[in-house]
């Protein structure tokens, strides 16, 4: 009768302890939740994009973003109507017309890219919005420009290198600020129509 109880009672221990170890442990619960919630995606210009960022800012075109280069995009921030981060950010690059990636089009403009602006009768701040060129203006901009010799390449309607450097030789001969982007006023000068969009800027 005794070795009847002692192989029960050890029956019964042996199925509590495997129990136990089947059982899924509470722990994870809370790190099942905190992976469920989508990290933070942190935005960063690649090395392609920081030298055609040093080129267009005439630093050394290293690629990396080095002392010179920050305070470079410091000046160019502050007077484009940025916040002076010194960093190669989304609202920065879209200043600058240099292309993003895929990956980075995901990643939202953060509010704090932009300097503070001043405040309207009510208080609320306004952030005014990114002038871009069209494609169409682009290829005008760049036959504009070949007439003139100060480009040699297709018209491709995208503001590469070599546009740059035609925008800024126009921008230089004509009066208006070298910056190497199709602003308002250099499309202006070149008689290229504005979108209604574009005048309301």
């Amino acid at each position: 009768m005794k070795k009847l109880i002692y192989i029960i009672f050890a029956c019964a221990l042996f199925a509590v302890s495997t129990a136990a170890q089947t059982m899924p442990s509470a722990s994870p619960t809370p790190n099942a939740a905190t992976e469920s919630k989508p990290k933070r995606k942190s935005f960063r210009a690649n090395k392609e994009q920081i030298m055609q960022a040093q080129k267009m800012l005439k630093v050394a075109d290293s690629g990396k973003m080095d002392a010179d280069t920050k305070t470079a995009v410091k000046t160019y921030q502050g007077e484009n109507g940025l916040r002076k981060s010194g960093s190669l950010n989304r609202a920065t690059l879209e200043k600058m017309s240099i292309a993003l990636t895929d990956a980075q089009k995901e990643i939202p403009i953060s509010a704090s890219s932009y300097a503070a602006a001043k405040s309207d009768s009510t208080g609320a701040k306004k952030r005014g919005p990114i002038f871009r060129a069209t494609k169409e203006q682009i290829m005008e901009t760049q036959m504009k420009l070949k007439t003139g010799g100060m480009y040699a390449g297709e018209q491709t309607g995208k503001l590469d290198d070599a546009t740059r450097d035609g925008i800024k030789k126009f921008q230089e001969v004509n009066g208006v600020k070298v910056t190497g982007t199709l602003n308002k006023e250099t499309l202006e000068k070149m008689g290229i129509v504005l979108t209604d969009k574009q005048k309301a800027m």
